[in-house]
């Protein structure tokens, strides 16, 4: 996936995903790879005490490795675009976990804090976000049917590695202090370049290996007779290569597609995720100390965030499986704003929690919106620009988001210091939420769907379709008569070629005129150059 066709420097035909077989390996790597890309950075904060002491710096000193992991994680987005289109997915994956294994087993040998940022939030923080978004990028590439389904069961990774790898730094902290749990921990990344491997890119010579079988079997049953097959076979063959030869754009390589932003989903899909991050990560952010300030036990108040983390675990793959419903998945841009205003609203709702009870109501209803958002976030913007322009969509939308990262959280802090209110935070990051989910629903229903409404129905002509197998057809047979006529050898395998030509664009004709013409195009859609998939062409209509 990612990687150009060596021929003119043209994007090869995309192959039919296979929805299973090797897929699921794949999905097992993508559920590892986001589980410590989500996970990770929140697992380390289980050794800052630690560090506090045997660098004496503060708290917050040592909470910006964490953010400097994070950081690294959205904002080198366009760089890992840049990369996956150039090298391809599994390069960058292996180097990757290379890179994120090395800047662990760096930090155990560190003698300050500055070395720390270095090691363990720049060089880790680089290093599963070289993982992180190749994985996502070939799940695309490998389901489509099941995709929603997929990216559900990707996602549940965060909350399993979350509610495992916190347990296990505490295990390791007091059994090898500090360094040797960065020393084990760098080694449980090197799993990394394992996920790496297993992304095995789709053969995209298949495609062209069954249409020349094809082609092969055409000729012999028109032309049984001894070496006259022959001759079919070699003026098909000359025939489909002139065409070829013809339809190749002599283009140079693009390593970060920006003809994106001409697509109105995607733009709408930005701004509303910019919304949604600043205020999405502030209520788990300020949980415990929310509670703490409300006379809950420290036990009980750190037990809160295993409770949505364990809500979470089941959210994302249900979430999937719904949005793979056939009468669903056309829409799932309106179920990923419900599940956002839900989010929202659970925030306000629960502002003016006082008690144990009210919070833990609050962290099951948070955990099931928060988990429908996370197994959404990323199948939504795949449906939108298809999985061609997905490397370049995901990497400058993370970029984004580093913006909104670095401004929500810390924002949230700072009001909570001036006012000493948690209440005015609940409200503020519940309203950021909703704000996103009515941006997203309403520009999804005016921007999008009005403006199909009013464009006028395509012509149900072959000839003024939207490329249509019949086109293709039609120009077999003029490149057959013109190769006929420039070679000035009209031979009986030519005339031959040239009539079953003719019949296939009757056949094709007809069959499309069964089926209700040809693919209209749309915003936000992909079309394949071996005709319109149905699945595709559905799930891309919501936008």
């Amino acid at each position: 996936m990612g990687r150009p066709d060596p021929e003119e420097g043209q994007l090869p035909a995309p192959v039919k995903p296979p929805d299973g077989g090797w897929g699921w390996i794949v999905l097992f790597g993508c559920f590892v790879i986001t589980g410590f890309s989500y996970a990770f950075p929140k697992a380390v904060s289980v050794y800052f005490k630690e560090l506090m002491k045997d660098f004496h710096v503060g708290y917050s000193d040592t909470a910006w490795i964490s953010s400097i992991m994070l950081a690294m994680l959205y904002g080198t987005g366009p760089v890992c675009s840049i990369m996956v289109n150039q090298f391809g997915c599994r390069p960058v994956m292996l180097i990757g976990g290379l890179l994120a294994s090395s800047g662990m087993i760096l930090a155990s040998f560190t003698t300050n804090i500055i070395e720390l940022y270095l090691t363990a939030g720049v060089l880790t923080g680089l290093g599963m976000a070289l993982n992180f978004q190749p994985s996502l990028i070939m799940l695309g590439t490998y389901f489509d049917k099941r995709r929603p389904l997929a990216n559900g069961l990707a996602a549940a990774g965060s909350p399993v590695f979350l509610s495992s790898l916190s347990p296990l730094g505490q295990v390791l902290l007091e059994k090898f202090g500090w360094r040797g749990g960065f020393l084990i921990m760098g080694g449980l990344l090197l799993n990394c370049c394992t996920c790496g491997a297993v992304m095995r890119p789709l053969d995209m010579g298949m495609k062209r290996k069954m249409e020349k079988a094809q082609d092969k079997y055409e000729a012999k049953e028109m032309l049984p007779i001894g070496g006259k097959s022959e001759e079919g076979i070699s003026t098909t063959d000359r025939t489909k290569k002139a065409k070829k030869a013809k339809k190749k754009p002599k283009k140079g390589k693009k390593l970060l597609d920006f003809s994106i932003f001409s697509n109105r989903g995607f733009i709408i899909y930005t701004i509303s995720k910019f919304i949604l991050v600043l205020g999405l990560f502030v209520p788990p952010i300020l949980l415990v100390n929310y509670a703490k300030d409300t006379g809950v036990p420290d036990t009980e108040a750190a037990f809160l965030l295993s409770i949505i983390g364990f809500i979470d675990i089941f959210a994302r793959p249900a979430c999937g499986m719904v949005a793979g419903l056939k009468w669903v998945r056309p829409h799932v841009a309106y179920l990923f704003s419900f599940a956002m205003l839900f989010n929202g609203l659970t925030d306000i709702c629960s502002a003016r929690a006082s008690n144990y009870t009210g919070l833990v109501i609050f962290c099951v209803f948070f955990g099931i919106s928060y988990g429908m958002v996370g197994a959404l976030q990323f199948e939504v913007l795949m449906a939108i620009v298809g999985s061609q322009k997905f490397s370049s969509a995901i990497g400058l939308v993370l970029l984004i988001e580093a913006f909104a990262v670095l401004i929500g959280p810390p924002s949230a802090g700072r009001l909570v210091d001036a006012l000493k209110n948690y209440e005015v935070i609940f409200y503020l990051a519940g309203s950021e939420v909703v704000l996103s989910a009515l941006f997203l629903a309403m520009a999804t229903y005016c921007c999008l769907n009005r403006g199909k409404k009013k464009e006028p129905p395509p012509e149900k002509n072959p000839s003024t379709g939207g490329g249509s197998d019949t086109e293709e057809a039609e120009s077999d047979v003029q490149e057959a008569e013109e190769h006929s006529s420039d070679n000035h050898q009209p031979t009986h395998s030519t005339d031959n070629a040239v009539m079953a030509a003719s019949e296939e664009v009757n056949h094709v004709a007809d069959e499309q005129s069964g089926e209700g013409g040809g693919c209209p195009e749309g915003d936000g859609e992909v079309l394949a150059r071996d005709g319109c998939n149905a699945d595709q062409m559905v799930e891309r209509d919501s936008f």
